[in-house]
């Protein structure tokens, strides 16, 4: 996932996307535990998308952040 297509979605489906990679990211940890997990790579790569995902959701707050301020020193 690039962060391109996640500035493309709205606060809604990031919110929705990151719930939904969570929940893969259980049951990677429970196949990975019962050793049904053949490629231990998703694992890395769904927390990173996580981690995308959660550093967009942050710009958009300090963006607005900085909007509702106006021109107001911080």
């Amino acid at each position: 996932m690039h962060i391109d297509e996640i500035r493309a979605m709205s606060t809604d489906e990031v919110l929705d996307k990151i719930e939904d990679l969570k929940v893969e990211m259980y049951t990677y940890r429970l196949q990975k535990d019962t050793g049904e997990l053949k490629d231990t790579t998703l694992f890395r790569k769904t927390r990173r998308d996580i981690a995308r995902l959660k550093t967009a959701l942050r710009e958009r707050e300090l963006a607005a952040e900085l909007i509702s301020q106006g021109g107001q020193d911080a």
